[in-house]
């Protein structure tokens, strides 16, 4: 059964670049980050090439002995996509195509593509189009002999399919009807949030894949989609949450990643301000990931982005039933084992140490939740007696049993 799955999956070469601002390690890190990308979209991985510049080269991307290896490769194995782990411009995309006389997508279109998977609302639909039009735009002529040929699979969903006549100005047009059409939506969810009332606001941010719906759902008792790919959840779900006796909104978001697609930040407004008008963020962390520190990182620059990097947050640290490291003895020849870590060494790391109330859990069994249930209130507390301060005397913290 497994085997007839694979086959549907269409087979793809990734391509990335070691240079002065990238070394091999992050490399490394990328090109995983693109292979889980490239499998979320519905493609398994024939093989990787990478090639060490100083930086790209302007038509081709990678040299020109590069291309010619990487077109012998695919025309040999019958692969039909190579994709990029950087954007390309829109002559490398052209001349990379007539090079290989194959499709070519590049990280951007391929996040794009995934989005458009994952679209399940009108609102989220219209976000991705919007995005996916201004992808498209100034690469009009290169998509346009794709459509001639009538190409489908990753990167050939969304706008454009069946319209090969499609100039400029309609496509324009229709930038100028979507945004139109989001900024209504916009306002009927900004009057939404004010009519939710003085209650406190938290939203859950973080990394793609961290756990953030799986912890909604333990929170809320509520069935939030949560899938082992990248972007499971694309629409802004709000539940009402009731810790010890103390109620507020918990929101769950569009998870980030890095080199997150300018067009997407744009196009997914209305969902970042959610996070934008939060009282308090639950920043969940993937513990068990290697990459957990660029994932911190690459989150707090686009919550320094979008100007909510100054609120109130706990560091939630997720997934410690997953993490274990390899243990060496002093001696060579003994070999190395995996142990996990305890509550009690986990609170000795310098994660623990932050600035803001941290906490390591697991989502998926529910290992030290009453510790992050009484972060969360006391963190709500906070807010709520400083908003309602006649009132505090109606709350207070007690433990609550787990199912």
């Amino acid at each position: 059964m497994l085997e007839k799955k694979e086959h549907l999956y269409e087979k793809v070469v990734l391509v990335g670049l070691i240079t002065k601002d990238q070394d091999e390690e992050k490399l490394r890190e990328y090109m995983d980050e693109l292979e889980f990308l490239a499998y979320t979209a519905g493609a398994t991985v024939a093989r990787r090439f990478t090639q060490k510049m100083t930086q790209p080269d302007s038509k081709t991307f990678v040299g020109k002995g590069k291309a010619e290896e990487i077109k012998a490769y695919v025309k040999e194995n019958e692969i039909g996509t190579v994709i990029f782990d950087d954007e390309l411009s829109p002559s490398q995309l052209k001349n990379l195509e007539r090079e290989m006389e194959v499709k070519i997508l590049d990280r951007t279109n391929l996040i794009l593509d995934i989005f458009a998977q994952r679209a399940q609302t009108s609102y989220a639909r219209t976000q991705v189009e919007l995005a996916q039009y201004e992808y498209l735009l100034p690469r009009l002529t290169r998509m346009w002999t794709h459509l001639e040929r009538q190409r489908g699979g990753i990167g050939m969903r969304g706008p454009g399919e069946t319209e090969i006549e499609t100039d400029r100005r309609i496509i324009r047009d229709r930038i100028a009807l979507l945004k139109d059409k989001l900024k209504t939506i916009d306002r009927q969810m900004a009057t939404q949030r004010n009519n939710r009332g003085k209650m406190v606001r938290v939203a859950l941010v973080g990394y793609t894949n961290v756990g953030k719906s799986t912890l909604m759902n333990a929170l809320s008792k509520s069935e939030v989609f949560a899938e082992n790919k990248l972007f499971a959840t694309l629409d802004t779900t709000v539940r009402k949450v009731v810790i010890g006796n103390l109620p507020f909104l918990l929101t769950d978001t569009v998870g980030f990643i890095r080199k997150l697609p300018t067009q997407l930040v744009e196009s997914f407004k209305s969902t970042l301000d959610e996070v934008r008008e939060a009282d308090l963020l639950i920043h969940v962390v993937d513990i068990s990931h290697e990459s957990f520190e660029d994932h911190i990182d690459s989150v707090n620059q686009i919550l320094m982005e979008i100007e909510a990097h100054q609120k109130p947050m706990i560091m939630v640290f997720n997934k410690i039933d997953a993490f274990a490291y390899e243990k060496k003895d002093e001696d060579d020849l003994t070999p190395s084992t995996r142990k996990n870590i305890s509550l009690e060494e986990w609170k000795r790391t310098w994660m623990a140490k932050s600035k803001h109330p941290t906490v390591f859990i697991s989502a998926l069994t529910k290992a030290n939740f009453p510790e992050m249930k009484k972060q969360i209130y006391d963190e709500v507390h906070k807010i709520h007696i400083s908003r309602f301060p006649y009132n505090d005397f109606l709350f207070e913290y007690f433990e609550e049993e787990e199912d």
